[in-house]
């Protein structure tokens, strides 16, 4: 380095003395020439000498070397620490350093397919059951469980080992994960209001709750009115995937959350018990889409029912039985003229028809359908019809009398007092006993 400063120096030194020797070159008086002398820039005359004036000698310029310069010192600069990378909790969307980011979204495949979700319904409340309609207005729970091995994360980092999520913060982090597109597909029209809670396990079980207000649809069987059971039906059905890769289960964890709440009170019904059940149904090309049945079971109390309906059916099984009953024969002829009965069997037959306008206005579902009611309406009209026949053959016309004598018709119209009403009430009792069964 010494070297290198010295001939850095020199050369320094000799470049500003040509520069300094050049200038004052430049800066030496050129003689003038008088009037009549020749001068440098004009040629000499022939045979003329040329007059010669050296320039005066100009002192040399001395070179002094520039002064050496120090070498600078190189310090080296002091060895800076690495930085410390931040550590973070892990969490289920960190990205790992050998593998590509994956799409959380997506069906999740770390335990092979199908992926199984576990379905529970729970029965917060039960409004109002409507068997015309065929709707129900209720308040459920469902409760979806299914493992993602993508969402694990250490057992420190959330205390208890479980993340619980609700209402908008649960809709979020929904968003940014996959979770089972299931419908409630007998919903009649939009839900009143529907809340999400989510809970992340750290061994990467989810747990999915959806609350539900709403009116739903279901079928509803009248045929054992009004002693009848309704299975208040919940239709959970799988859209988009088929049960090849999306399978709906339960076990007995989930049928113990399946019930309905205690205190629940229904009006003229008495709740009872929540069966699951797995319905799949057909889907395009083939496949199945998985389905579940959540139906809670409830019974009508029929008393009321019994009071209203049934008594006044059985009591207009009367009417033609008094076309009978208020006759009687006296010296081989009836006491009591046909025109009169007939009379009371037309009255019967009107009322029977003002019970059955009532009964179809109260009840529309029963007139579209066989069930009690109308099988003993059925019975009232058939007992009327053959009340008309009995009253023109035996008492109008005499036929029996005629045909057969006095003695078999009086024999047949004292067999008719009792066997008629027999038959008549003990099929209405049989029916009944039918749909109680």
């Amino acid at each position: 380095m010494k070297r290198f400063a010295l001939v850095s120096a020199l050369l320094l030194a000799v470049v500003l003395a040509f520069g300094l020797a050049a200038k004052s070159q430049a800066q030496v008086p050129r003689p003038v020439p008088k009037t009549g002398e020749p001068s440098d820039s004009s040629p000499a005359s022939p045979g003329e000498p040329q007059l010669i004036v050296p320039a005066p000698p100009t002192e040399p310029t001395a070179i002094v070397p520039a002064p050496p310069t120090e070498p600078t010192a190189i310090v080296p600069a002091p060895p800076t620490e690495p930085p410390t990378p931040s550590v973070e909790p892990p969490s289920a969307t960190a990205a790992q350093p050998d593998r590509p980011v994956e799409d959380l979204t997506k069906l999740p495949l770390a335990k092979g397919l199908p992926v199984v979700v576990r379905v529970a319904v729970y029965f917060a409340t039960v409004e109002e059951i409507d068997e015309n309609e065929g709707t129900f207005d209720a308040t459920i729970d469902l409760r979806l469980r299914w493992e993602d091995p993508r969402l694990r994360y250490p057992d420190g980092d959330v205390p208890g080992g479980m993340l619980e999520l609700r209402g908008p913060a649960a809709e979020a982090r929904l968003a940014t994960m996959w979770s089972p597109q299931l419908s409630l597909a007998n919903l009649v029209d939009e839900p009143k209001r529907q809340i999400h809670g989510l809970r992340l396990w750290a061994n990467g079980d989810v747990e999915l709750m959806v609350r539900t207000i709403a009116k739903f649809a279901t079928p509803i069987d009248l045929s054992q009115f009004p002693f009848d059971k309704q299975q208040l039906r919940v239709e959970i059905l799988s859209l988009g995937e088929d049960v090849d890769r999306l399978f709906l289960d339960f076990r007995q964890r989930d049928l113990d959350f399946s019930r309905v709440a205690k205190g629940v009170e229904l009006e003229e019904w008495r709740p009872g018990l929540v069966e699951l059940s797995l319905a799949p149904v057909p889907g395009w090309h083939g496949e199945a889409q998985a389905r579940v049945y959540a139906s809670l079971e409830v019974a009508r109390l029929p008393g009321r029912t019994v009071a209203a309906v049934f008594i006044p059916l059985l009591a207009s099984l009367l009417i033609p039985m008094l076309a009978l009953w208020l006759n009687s024969v006296e010296e081989g002829g009836f006491k009591v003229e046909a025109f009169e009965l007939a009379n009371i069997v037309i009255g019967g037959l009107f009322a029977v028809v003002a019970l059955n306008f009532t009964i179809s206005s109260e009840y529309p579902a029963l007139a579209g359908s066989d069930n009690t009611v109308t099988r003993l309406l059925t019975l009232n009209y058939g007992t009327l019809a053959v009340a008309v026949v009995m009253n023109l053959v035996l008492f109008r016309f005499d036929l029996v009398k005629r045909i057969f004598g006095r003695s078999p018709q009086e024999a047949l119209f004292r067999y008719l007092m009792w066997a008629f009403p027999t038959l008549v009430f003990g099929t209405a009792v049989a029916m009944v006993l039918a749909s109680m069964a």
